[in-house]
């Protein structure tokens, strides 16, 4: 394999760790995902799944939640460490973007680069949150590599208990996708955007007016039932031709993630969710991914770990 050209070498503030973990056997039957990964700088990306963390709490303090995200990824790494591997579909680690102390808009940036990067080298980008600020990033790293095909209609799924359409004075992990509008009216894009697991106690009247008047799609988690999930992705995917798809994990009942700034109280079945993640890897649409709000200090025997590990997963090792 020959090493990634220079040009394409993603820049991030922290080099990839070294994954470890148990080992059964070094034939291909018995490789994990720790035996398998690769460092981005040693490797051609092209066809590749490239995971990038972003480690921040800063949006989600600004927004008033519990922090503790900035572990996120670290906390995910270790869920995917043992993981199987069924297909031999390349998998690299990028490394991490580190936020410190309140300086959330260069990280953003920073994240945004390296998600633009990942895409002009031809690999998949999957970004480990984070609190939900990591949204802004990721969607506007992929607007960038979007800029040279204007005809490419782009859209965002978030599956959510929230909007995150907050108008705040400074950026937060309340305000991503509001802040994306503002991106996209600048570029001259139209905004598209739909939202799975919507909690109407979660969300005031000013958020849902919003909502409306901003064309939002959405489906609330009471709603949430399988085939109305799916087809509400299916009739989605139909206006758009590129996909960001967005996970934040308090979208999922608390009894499977504890562990998130803001556990939900009804939530959307797993199941449900684990079908729509196959069912957007299957489209052929996806073009970047992220798994956010992961709060390893609140999780209970790494369940939303593994949780959104399993989303990972099925959004990597599809056929």
């Amino acid at each position: 394999m020959g090493e990634t050209p220079a040009s394409q070498q993603i820049v991030v503030d922290r080099p990839a760790p070294e994954w470890g973990g148990r080992i059964d056997g070094e034939e291909p039957e018995h490789t994990r995902w720790h035996q398998h990964i690769a460092h981005e700088r040693q490797q051609n990306l092209a066809g590749a799944i490239a995971l990038i963390g972003f480690c921040s709490d800063a949006g989600v303090l600004r927004n008033q939640g519990r922090v503790g995200a900035f572990d996120g990824p670290e906390s995910l790494r270790a869920a995917l460490s043992p993981m199987a591997i069924h297909s031999q579909r390349q998998l690299v680690d990028c490394g991490d973007i580190v936020v410190s102390g309140d300086e959330l808009e260069s990280g953003q940036d920073r994240l945004a680069r390296a998600v633009a990067q990942t895409l002009e080298a031809g690999a998949l980008p999957i970004i480990l949150g984070g609190g939900h600020e990591t949204a802004y990033g990721t969607g506007s790293g992929l607007v960038q590599f979007l800029a040279r095909y204007p005809s490419q209609r782009v859209g965002i799924l978030n599956l959510d208990a929230h909007f995150d359409l907050r108008e705040e004075p400074r950026r937060s992990s309340g305000t991503p996708f509001l802040d994306l509008v503002g991106l996209m009216k600048e570029l001259g894009r139209d905004f598209r955007y739909a939202v799975l697991g919507i909690s109407r106690p979660n969300n005031t009247a000013a958020l849902f007016a919003q909502a409306e008047k901003l064309g939002v799609s959405y489906l609330l988690d009471e709603q949430c039932q399988l085939e109305k999930a799916q087809d509400f992705v299916s009739r989605f995917m139909g206006r758009i031709d590129a996909l960001y798809l967005t996970i934040d994990l308090d979208v999922l009942p608390a009894s499977v993630a504890p562990g998130v700034s803001a556990p939900a109280g009804f939530g959307v079945a797993y199941e449900v969710i684990s079908e729509v993640c196959r069912q957007v890897a299957d489209s052929g649409k996806l073009a970047v991914a992220d798994v956010v709000e992961l709060n390893p200090k609140f999780d209970v025997d790494a369940r939303t770990a593994r949780s959104a590990a399993r989303l990972i997963y099925d959004l990597s090792m599809r056929k």
